[in-house]
């Protein structure tokens, strides 16, 4: 390893926040340093559910400026910014390069209609032979379907990350990891161009696929060099589905694990060669996105920390002010597996009542119905616990791999009660950290690109295992009989 000095700017895009941070390489560790934090979520426009896409590209800019003189007060230039967020969304662009509205969110109930003709049409298995993506209902694909008519007069397409990209560049381009969730690509990587003809979508909203690590151009966005940009950054693209970036950040140092990316989402999976598209993948919900250097991440998708954030608005909206961590250690107090839901139903998605849906499906699976706040919080990590073990669970079964241990990166990782929960539920020892896994991913893809860090996979998660410490949680004997019989 060689040791340059280099300072990239990393934006990581959540469902509920967004931030800037700082990540620099030196003597061959990375450090980061966060310089801006700003909240996210969703509004109703006009009926639709919808991301503020232009209140997010501002205070990206103003982030990105103190990332600048964060870098300049280092005695460094900041080289390179990437852009991370979740997947599946997008922005319309009109003939003359502007948004047409403001991009949908996933969680908007559009979509149902639409899912409901798709597979009308096409049935549910010969869809996932094409792509290797589970269906489910906010996929691109049914999103595009629902939008119908509106887009005759769209020009693109730009998925979240590639439009970020797009108004700070000028450029647009479509990164493959996040263009892989799309249920628009087939199996080869490739737009699926039947698919688009069969379903009456214009194949011009989409181009030319690029690769983690290539050049986008650099900043040319007026409001960003106001704010404090540099012409001369670039502008990188990333593993830009932010579960990709995560993956590659996962600080592993054998090939028999699984991870666990958790935060709004968990995502929880391993890692192939090629994707795995049988039958058993498809009946168990499994998808096949891309990360990073070509691997597939096969893996299923399990509610994750929005089912505590929806619990805590909704006694906000009652006059009850809790916070998660309070609710977390007062949930230790509560006896454990007394409350489970199943978090992977769609039941569990959209906005709204989400006490009430939580009750529902307890009673539907002959538990006790929680009452107070710490209740639903008992319920909602065991419940988490409980889907992570049969998420794994299942890829040993279906896709053959050994899971020795399991790797808890992003916000989750700081819940030590999740943590310990997930290595007694899975029997397996888990590794907690890092937490700004998706930004150190994106930062790294940055610094290849750049030419300052070696290419291979092993050698970038060595640096990351290198820069930053794991917590070790191992599974209690004691434990274990209780989930196996919960199974």
């Amino acid at each position: 390893m060689s040791a340059p000095r280099a300072a990239v700017a990393a934006v990581d895009l959540g469902a509920s926040s967004g931030r800037v941070l700082l990540v620099t390489l030196s003597d061959g560790r990375l450090e980061l340093e966060p310089v801006a934090r700003f909240a996210n979520g969703g509004h109703d426009v006009g009926g639709v559910f919808s991301w503020d896409v232009p209140y997010l590209v501002a205070e990206i800019e103003k982030g990105l400026g103190e990332a600048t003189r964060a870098a300049q007060a280092k005695g460094l230039v900041l080289s390179s910014l990437g852009v991370d967020s979740w997947a599946v969304d997008y922005g319309l662009l009109d003939a003359s390069g502007h948004l047409m509205r403001l991009p949908a969110h996933h969680r908007d109930p559009r979509t149902d209609a639409s899912f409901a003709a798709v597979t009308a049409i096409m049935d549910p298995w010969s869809l996932y032979q094409r792509s290797g993506i589970a269906l489910l209902t906010f996929n691109t694909l049914f999103q595009l379907v629902a939008d119908g008519d509106s887009l005759a007069s769209a020009e693109q397409l730009l998925l979240i990350p590639d439009l970020i990209n797009y108004f700070l560049s000028g450029v647009r381009a479509w990164e493959i990891t996040n263009a892989s969730t799309t249920q628009l690509l087939d199996v080869r990587r490739e737009w699926d161009d039947e698919l688009f003809e069969n379903f009456a979508l214009p194949r011009h909203l989409v181009g030319e696929l690029i690769e983690p690590g290539q050049v986008v151009g650099p900043v040319t966005a007026p409001t960003a060099v106001a704010a404090g940009v540099s012409p001369q950054t670039l502008v990188i693209a990333v593993a830009s589905h932010d579960t990709a970036s995560a993956v590659l950040a996962v600080p592993a140092k054998d090939e028999h694990f699984a991870y666990i990316s958790s935060g709004t989402w968990s995502l929880v999976g391993v890692e192939l060669d090629e994707p795995l598209v049988d039958h058993a993948a498809f009946e168990a919900g499994y998808t096949n996105e891309l990360g990073a250097f070509g691997r597939t991440r096969f893996l299923r998708n399990v509610m994750g920390f929005w089912l505590l954030q929806e619990v805590i608005r909704e006694f906000a909206l009652e006059g009850h002010e809790y916070d998660a961590a309070t609710l977390t250690y007062e949930a230790t107090t509560i006896a454990p597996r007394r409350f489970l839901v199943d978090a992977e139903s769609d039941e569990l998605l959209g906005t709204g009542d989400m006490r009430g849906r939580l009750a529902t499906r307890c009673a539907r699976l002959g538990t006790e119905v929680p009452q107070s706040a710490a209740e639903y919080t008992r319920c909602i990590m065991d419940s988490l616990a409980l889907a992570y073990r049969r998420a794994v669970r299942g890829i040993s079964l279906i896709a053959g791999v050994r899971v020795d241990a399991v790797h808890i990166v992003g916000g989750g990782a700081l819940n030590d009660v999740l943590c310990q929960l997930t290595a007694d539920a899975c029997g397996v020892n888990v590794y907690a950290g890092p937490v700004e896994a998706a930004a150190i991913g994106n930062a790294l893809m940055q610094l290849r690109g750049l030419g300052a860090v070696d290419a291979d996979l092993g050698t970038m998660r060595r640096l990351v295992s290198t820069s930053f410490p794991t917590k070790l949680f191992e599974p209690r004997a004691t434990e274990a009989d209780a989930w196996i019989r919960v199974e």
